[in-house]
């Protein structure tokens, strides 16, 4: 018997952004949810973040897991290209790029798509475990080997070396895990969890209400700095 979700969402421009360049997508419906996070300082960052966000919406998203991943993949590539051509043609060859975060559910299988640095994480218990990994110079010498993984996790850099529109050829990481009743999952732009902590993270993911939640965080960034855009996505699965 297929699982059943719930999730909650925001995007906000924070305090210090003129505006939102960030996009979500939260369609419980068929098990699928993602951030993006239009490069910041990039010609017109929010029409590659909303042209993922469209791109998805119009999945149906029938089959397999598997199946899944193939179609969220291939419409990530088909919006890869189009940004691309719009820079050249519309653009004068300006970037315009954005990262991704994709994930998708079937049963107590889920995977997890992306390009750059915005996140998915799972709270399972009381451990808050982050499931990608930034594409950013750092977390490159750490695969291979150039760096300790201290000196990754310490390590604070805007630069990411992976992003959807921003090279004709898009490399998107996938990894799968295992979902478990009590899990809490949590898609995010750089803009939450480099204002807040592990413990303000969980602390409100523990919450039984997830719109509860997803303000929660919310108003815990906007009481802080806020240098960015600031979006989220809160999703659980329900008890059988």
């Amino acid at each position: 018997m297929s699982r059943t979700w719930q999730s909650a969402e925001e995007s906000h421009r924070g305090n210090r952004r003129k505006r939102n360049e960030d996009a979500v997508l939260s369609r419980s419906d068929v098990r699928l949810w993602a951030v993006a996070d239009g490069m910041g300082g990039h010609h017109a960052g929010d029409v590659a973040s909303h042209a993922i966000a469209t791109g998805l919406a119009e999945l149906t998203l029938n089959g397999s897991l598997a199946d899944g991943v193939d179609e969220v993949e291939d419409r990530l590539l088909e919006v890869n290209e189009g940004l691309c051509l719009h820079a050249r043609v519309e653009c004068q060859g300006a970037t315009i790029g954005s990262t991704v975060v994709a994930m998708l559910t079937r049963d107590d299988v889920g995977a997890v798509l992306w390009a750059g640095d915005s996140r998915l994480y799972r709270l399972r218990g009381s451990t808050l475990e982050q499931i990608t990994r930034d594409h950013n110079p750092v977390s490159d010498l750490l695969d291979v080997g150039g760096v300790s993984e201290a000196d990754a996790l310490s390590a604070d850099t805007n630069i990411i070396t992976r992003a959807v529109g921003c090279q004709p050829e898009l490399y998107l990481d996938v990894a799968v895990f295992g979902v478990e009743a009590d899990d809490t999952y949590l898609l995010c732009t750089d803009g939450l969890y480099r204002e807040l902590d592990t413990c303000e993270l969980v602390e409100e993911l523990r919450g039984e209400d997830l719109e509860a939640s997803v303000q929660g965080l919310l108003q815990k960034c906007l009481a802080g700095a806020a240098r960015d855009n600031i979006s989220l996505v809160i999703a659980r699965p329900d008890a059988r």
